[in-house]
C-alpha cells in the first residue's frame, strides 16, 4: 500500500479537524531518552503497510527494537484507507502513539496533531529531508527515506521492442511506448487510474523537468501549466500517452496489485512510481518465475543541462501523537525505525540518515549521472492554500483522472482546454491566498 490522494473530501477534512480534536496548544515535546533500559510503556503504531504486518515484516522489526527497548511493547494497527480512517480520528485523541502523517494535514497545523522532535539545527545534523516537517524552526515529522521518482519498467520488454537507452525527451519517450505496443502487443504505459492514489505521483515529476529545487516557488507566483514549465511538461506527456492508445484500453478496470504481475510478467511496459516500488516489482517477478533483474528504472524523458533530473520525494513522516501517553517510548520507536531498521534500504530509498549510503537500485542512476534533487519546501504552506482555493488537487487522483478522460475521449476539451481551465484555476487560486 502507498501513498494515497489528497481530495477534495479530505480538502474540506482539513478545515474539520483544525476546528475540533487537533485544536489546542502544543504539549510537551518527545524527547529521545538516553537509557533504553528505562524507557517502558506499550505503544500503538499506525501503518498503511498492511503487507509488511500480515507477512509478519513489521513483527521482526519489533522483534530486533525489543533487544534494545526491552521494556517497550509495540502494537501494530495496519489501515488499508489510512489517509480516509486516519484523517477522521483525528477528530479525537485517539489515534496511535506513532503515526504516518496523513497527507490531508496541512503543514501549518502540525503543531496542533504531533509533539515537537527537536529543533531544526538540532535534527539536521543528521537528518535531511526534514523541510516538509519543519514549521516555525521545530521539526514534528521525520522520514524514513525520500523515493527517487522515475518509471519502473521492464527492460527486457523494451529490449524486445527495440529501445534500449533512456529517453531524454517526452517525444522520444512517446516513440518507445509505441515500440513496445507495436513490436510485443503489450500495454505500454499502465495509469493504475481506477486506484487513483499512483497518479498523483505525476505530481512528484515537479522539478525533474527543469531540475530546479526551487519548482515549487514556481507555484506560488507563475503559471505551473505556461509552455515549458514542469506541470505543463508532465501532464502533456500523461494526456498525449493516453490519447495515442498507449496506456490500458479500460482505465476503470485498472488494479494496483495486479499491475505488480502485469510489469513482473511482460504484460505492462512501464509505470510512473517511486523507488520504493521496485522492490515490489522484483518480488511480483520472482513469484512468477521471472528474473527480477528485468525490472529497472528510468528518469523522466527530459534533460536540463544534458543531465537527467529526478526529484527525491520524501515517504510519510512518521510522527509521535501530541496526546500519547508514552512519548519517550514512542520516540524511541520512530528514532530507531529510521535510523537502526533498515526500512530504507528494504524499500530502495534514499535514507534521511545523512551517512547512509545510496540504495542498490539506484546505482543506474549514479553511473549515469542523474542529479538527485531535494525540492525547497519553505512555501509547502502557501502552495497549500493556493491548491485549496483553486480546487485543482495537486495530491488528488481526480486531477489527473479527469486529464485522463478527455484524452481518452470519455469527456470533453482537449490538452489546450485542459492545461488551460488548470491555468485559469490556479491564478483564481493565487489570488484567493493572497
Amino acid at each position: 500500500m502507498r501513498r494515497l490522494a489528497l481530495t477534495g473530501l479530505a480538502l474540506a477534512m482539513t478545515t474539520a479537524l483544525t476546528a475540533c480534536g487537533g485544536s489546542g496548544t502544543t504539549t510537551a515535546p518527545a524527547t529521545a531518552a538516553a537509557d533504553p533500559a528505562k524507557v517502558s510503556g506499550d505503544i500503538t503504531v499506525l501503518t498503511n503497510r498492511t503487507d509488511l504486518v500480515n507477512d509478519g515484516t513489521m513483527k521482526k522489526y519489533a522483534d530486533e527494537f525489543a533487544k534494545v527497548y526491552p521494556n517497550v511493547r509495540v502494537t501494530f494497527e495496519a489501515i488499508t484507507d489510512y489517509e480516509g480512517e486516519v484523517k477522521i480520528r483525528m477528530n479525537t485523541e485517539n489515534y496511535g502513539d506513532v503515526l504516518l502523517i496523513p497527507n490531508a494535514i496541512a503543514k501549518g497545523d502540525y503543531p496542533k496533531f504531533f509533539a515537537p522532535l527537536g529543533s531544526t539545527g538540532e535534527l539536521s545534523r543528521k537528518y535531511q529531508f526534514i523541510g516538509a516537517g519543519t514549521v516555525n524552526d521545530q521539526v514534528y515529522g521525520l522520514v524514513s527515506f525520500a523515493a527517487a521518482n522515475g518509471f519502473v519498467y521492464n527492460k527486457d520488454l523494451w529490449a524486445k521492442a527495440g529501445v534500449s537507452a533512456w529517453p531524454r525527451t517526452p517525444e522520444e519517450f512517446l516513440s518507445g511506448l509505441k515500440a513496445v505496443k507495436d513490436k510485443t502487443g503489450a500495454t505500454p504505459l499502465y495509469t493504475n487510474y481506477k486506484d487513483g492514489w499512483p497518479l498523483t505521483n505525476w505530481t512528484n515529476a515537479n522539478g525533474s523537468v527543469t531540475c530546479d529545487p526551487k519548482a515549487e516557488r514556481v507555484l506560488v507566483t507563475e503559471d505551473p501549466w505556461a509552455a515549458g514549465k514542469d506541470l505543463n511538461v508532465i501532464d502533456s506527456l500523461l494526456f498525449n500517452a493516453v490519447h495515442q492508445q498507449l496506456t490500458e484500453k479500460d482505465p476503470a478496470t485498472t488494479n494496483w496489485e495486479d499491475s505488480k504481475k502485469f510489469l513482473a510478467t511482460g504484460k505492462i511496459g512501464a509505470m510512473w512510481l517511486g523507488s520504493w516500488a521496485i522492490p515490489q516489482m522484483r518480488a511480483a517477478a520472482t513469484t512468477a518465475g521471472r528474473s527480477p533483474d528485468s525490472i529497472a528504472f528510468m528518469p523522466f524523458p527530459s534533460q536540463a543541462g544534458g543531465s537527467w533530473c529526478s526529484v527525491l520525494n520524501p515517504d510519510y513522516q512518521y510522527a509521535v501523537n501530541n496526546h500519547s501517553k508514552n512519548k519517550p517510548a514512542a520516540r524511541a520507536w520512530l528514532d530507531w525505525f529510521v535510523e537502526k531498521s533498515g526500512f530504507s534500504a528494504a524499500n530502495q530509498g534514499v535514507s534521511s540518515v545523512k551517512s547512509e549510503p545510496l540504495p542498490s537500485a539506484l546505482k543506474p542512476y549514479s553511473d549515469a549521472g542523474v542529479k538527485l534533487i531535494e525540492l525547497e519546501t519553505d512555501q509547502r504552506v502557501t502552495v497549500d492554500n493556493i491548491d485549496k482555493e483553486a480546487e485543482v488537487g495537486l495530491k488528488s487522483p481526480d486531477y489527473r483522472q479527469k486529464l485522463i478522460d478527455v484524452a481518452r475521449g470519455a469527456a470533453k476539451g482537449d490538452l489546450n482546454s485542459v492545461l488551460a481551465d488548470l491555468s485559469a484555476r490556479w491564478k483564481a487560486g493565487q489570488q484567493a491566498a493572497a
